[in-house]
């Protein structure tokens, strides 16, 4: 399949850097047609997307998928995500086939040794709140530093839209206990933490392997989210809970369902900033931080999707 037609130059996929952004699909078959992905729709209407071109199929409601295209998309590197609509929800993950554990191996690294670890908290910390982080301090002081400072951003967001805010109280086992806000809050931040490792997933990195979160199997989903939250997924919590309370419309509706309104409001926001795209150079940003490289694959490593013909030229491009 992925030697494409006779006569024809076999398809060769992209780095993943250069690759397109993610493509959503919805409510329609993905299959593989003439060695390529295609997308039919319930009219028949055919839709290419170019093999190896792109990072990520993020599949949402309505989709199905044949077996070759999951078998074309682990050939050529391409990680299928089975999400709800704009990413809000993460069901499950089909890492590409063709993977290596180089860039696992270079996250652990970076989490496991001391100086590395606090580089990359010290980067997410001035990324967070831009400006750097003070000197000569520990993870946990750093983290208390962060702890104070969100507190005060959640109590600054709550007065702009009107929204009455006791702190972030909630039991992670119980949704239902919290206040209006903080279901609100847990509903936007879940969104968010969905996409986070969507995009880590994408990245070829572990969820689980953390820098400031650790413990969890989301930890480094939780350590990016919390890189945007402030700037994307908050505000759309206290807007909807200050909406409720004060009894507004948003956008000309009656709000209804809050946690249904703040999870189709982060959808939109997801897709009209297209943030999925800004959060994989992100986290090449604060790995970056720690100082080391992506350590070279083992001799016995399995080979990429799709080889690349050898050329004299440099510049070649084919």
């Amino acid at each position: 399949m992925t030697n494409g037609l006779p006569g024809l130059t076999p398809p060769r996929p992209l780095p993943l850097k250069d690759r397109a952004g993610l493509v959503f699909i919805e409510k329609g078959q993905l299959d593989v047609i003439d060695g390529t992905f295609v997308i039919v729709d319930a009219t028949g209407v055919r839709t290419v997307i170019p093999v190896g071109g792109v990072t990520c199929l993020m599949l949402e409601p309505g989709t199905r998928v044949s077996h070759a295209a999951v078998a074309l998309a682990a050939r050529a590197g391409t990680l299928m995500i089975w999400v709800g609509e704009a990413g809000v929800r993460l069901y499950a993950a089909g890492q590409p086939g063709g993977a290596r554990s180089d860039r696992l191996l270079y996250q652990a690294r970076l989490a496991l040794e001391d100086g590395p670890r606090l580089a990359v908290v010290r980067r997410m910390y001035e990324i967070r709140f831009g400006e750097p982080a003070p000197e000569r301090r520990s993870i946990d002081q750093l983290r208390g530093i962060e702890g104070a400072r969100v507190r005060a951003l959640y109590k600054g967001l709550a007065q702009q839209y009107n929204a009455t805010w006791d702190g972030r109280l909630y039991d992670p086992d119980d949704f239902e206990s919290g206040d209006l806000a903080n279901r609100c809050l847990s509903a936007a931040t879940a969104c968010l933490h969905a996409l986070a490792e969507a995009a880590i997933l994408a990245a070829g990195y572990a969820p689980a392997i953390g820098f400031l979160h650790t413990g969890k199997p989301r930890s480094f989903a939780y350590d990016i989210a919390d890189l945007f939250k402030f700037d994307t997924v908050v505000p759309v919590a206290f807007r909807v809970t200050g909406a409720v309370q004060t009894h507004r419309p948003i956008e000309g509706r009656p709000v209804g369902d809050p946690v249904r309104a703040v999870r189709l409001l982060c959808r939109d926001a997801f897709r009209r900033t297209r943030l999925l795209e800004k959060i994989i150079p992100t986290i090449e940003d604060v790995l970056a931080a720690g100082g080391l490289t992506v350590p070279d694959p083992a001799p016995e490593a399995q080979p990429v999707a799709i080889q690349e013909r050898p050329s004299g030229d440099v510049g070649h491009r084919g």
